[in-house]
């Protein structure tokens, strides 16, 4: 037994001292900013570097990792990503922090072909490499030496929760999943925004004109934030304009900020079904949307299929419901779960402070046992 414990040790020495030096390496590689420049001040209460790690595509990616000032060993830990187009300078370093002040060890990380994560052509995404974004995230946790592997979660925000959902599908060391304001991106490019578009003509239209634009210009890029803003926008754009076109949110390496992601970088999302599996995924859920988010039937019926199943197609229903749940912030927008909101425009005025961090700190404890 004394053998066996030495051995397991010596491979986790062995397996940090890698880590350490690869990421390293990948730091050098990648040219990482080193100054602070996130969206939102740095807490007293947590240490900040940054870092890097490799998936099974060979990506390397670019991180923040947040630990509580307080230190410790054998601590939960929780990979964050998103929101779809965003970087580790927004909302997604501002949930790591969050947690890491609340005892967690957090790592907000940059998607492959986004940010400062390698991948080439730039702000590219699929289903699959984004998924195992996340799954390469907890095998990088894992690693750590103040970190117990058996006690490891995930947040998944807008885009990033219906993938944070296909990764705790998939992924059975995920051992608790926060899925917050999602987007099922899958959903929305094949169905289209509320599933106006969810018939077979205009998918094959839509089909079509990507197609076109392969061979017209492959590197087109589209989507992002509307800028300017049409006065006739509706109040989930102008919301969405808030955050990432000002002060609030605005980032120079946000592809929302800025001119989005590639017209066909998205290509196979249509074509392809994040939540099929989810109603048997057996680890604890929590789906967090606003009351007034125009994105919430995202989530409830991300719920509803995880819980239910689809008993007349013969899916059956969740064999553990018992620690899914599903969380209605009232008068919250689909962005004020990024950041918490504010009475005013521009991030000023007073702060809403919409985001439960308590609620999800429990969330995580109570599962991350």
């Amino acid at each position: 037994m004394v053998l066996s414990l030495m051995l397991v040790a010596g491979v986790l020495t062995a397996c940090n001292k890698e880590i350490n030096n690869k990421n390293e390496e990948d730091m050098t590689q990648l040219q990482l900013t080193q100054e602070w420049d996130k969206v939102f001040p740095l807490s007293e209460k947590v240490n900040h570097r940054k870092v890097t790690f490799q998936t099974q595509y060979g990506f390397i990616l670019a991180a923040d990792l947040y630990t509580p000032k307080d230190g410790g060993k054998d601590l939960p830990a929780i990979a964050v990503s998103g929101p779809f187009g965003a970087t580790k300078e927004q909302s997604s370093g501002l949930y790591a922090m969050r947690m890491a002040e609340r005892g967690f060890v957090a790592l907000a990380f940059d998607p492959s072909y986004t940010g400062e994560s390698s991948g080439e052509p730039r702000r590219t995404a699929s289903p699959d490499i984004n998924t195992e974004d996340f799954m390469a995230a907890v095998d990088f946790l894992s690693g750590l030496e103040n970190v117990n592997a058996e006690r490891i979660g995930i947040i998944g925000i807008c885009g990033w929760g219906g993938i944070a959902l296909n990764a705790a599908a998939a992924d059975t060391r995920i051992k608790a999943t926060v899925a917050s304001t999602m987007y099922d991106m899958t959903r929305v490019s094949g169905n289209g925004y509320f599933d106006a578009n969810n018939n077979e003509a205009d998918r094959h239209a839509a089909r079509e004109a990507q197609s076109k634009q392969r061979l017209t210009d492959p590197m087109a890029m589209a989507g992002g934030v509307v800028d300017p803003l049409p006065a006739d926008a509706p109040q989930f754009v102008k919301d969405y304009y808030d955050y990432y076109k000002t002060a609030r949110g605005y980032h120079k390496r946000s592809g929302n900020s800025n001119d989005g992601w590639r017209t066909i970088g998205t290509q196979a999302f249509a074509n392809a079904r994040f939540l099929y599996y989810t109603n048997e995924i057996r680890s604890a859920v929590l789906v967090m949307h606003g009351e007034k988010a125009h994105s919430r039937y995202f989530g409830e019926d991300a719920y509803k299929y995880m819980v239910n199943g689809k008993p007349e197609a013969g899916i059956k229903p969740n064999p553990v419901p018992e620690n899914k749940q599903l969380l209605i912030i009232p008068g919250a927008s689909h962005c004020d779960l990024y950041d918490g909101g504010y009475t005013e425009l521009v991030g000023k005025g007073e702060p809403k402070n919409l985001i439960p961090w308590d609620t999800l700190a429990e969330f995580f404890t109570k599962y991350l046992k």
